[in-house]
Parts: structure tokens; sequence; C-alpha cells
């Protein structure tokens, strides 16, 4: 029987300021192991640790501009598109533009705090 996601649980963000993330579907809001759908809001200026996850993450902005570093240089993805961060990759989000970002993240298997693997 499908199983209908009444509403997201807010999970606490790492990074400079609060941002904003409603987990619908992932380990903590569906009990699903296999796959993590969040919605994002992240203010300008926000920043996270940079991390080397055992999961990839694929993203897809709905407003303003996602920075995404990687060890060799950075994106900037726009509304509108999409990127994929490969696991075992280092990368970094931040959302510097003063409108910040909107911005769905879908991680394969499901995002948790053990394999994401911040920087101190």
């Amino acid at each position: 029987m499908p199983q209908l996601i009444e509403k997201p649980t807010r999970i606490e963000a790492a990074g400079n300021k609060p941002k904003l993330i409603d987990e619908y579907i992932g380990r903590v809001n569906s009990k699903t192991e296999t796959a993590s759908i969040a919605h994002m809001r992240s203010p300008g200026g926000w920043i996270e640790p940079g991390q080397r996850p055992e999961f990839d993450e694929f993203t897809i902005v709905l407003k303003g501009m996602l920075r995404v570093e990687y060890e060799s240089g950075f994106l900037e993805v726009r509304a509108g598109l999409a990127v994929i961060a490969h696991k075992g990759e280092w990368i970094r989000y931040s959302t510097p533009e003063a409108e910040g970002a909107e911005y769905i993240a879908i991680c394969l298997p499901a995002f948790s705090p053990e394999t994401v693997h911040r920087d101190a």
C-alpha cells in the first residue's frame, strides 16, 4: 500500500545562519534509509562546512542560486538548473547572494549525520 506523507519534519541545519530543512522522505520523517527528499530554504550569506558524503546528492534549484564548491572550483546553480554531487567527492554548499535559495535535495542512500563526514 502506498504511504502518504502528510507533513515534513523540520531538521536542524549546519552552517553559519539558520536554514530551513523540511524532510519529507528520509531516516527521520518516513523511516526510509534508501533515499531522502527534503525542501531546503537557505538565507543569503549562508555557508555550511565542507563534506565528503557517502551518498549521491541530486539538487534542483527552485529559486535563487546555490553555490556548490568542489576540490578544483565551484558551480553556480541557478533556478531551473540541477546538480549532482557524487558520493566520496568533497563539496561545500552556500547561498552567497542576498535572496538566498530554495531547492529540493534528494540523497541516495538517505542523508544521515554519520555518513555526511563534515569538515571539522
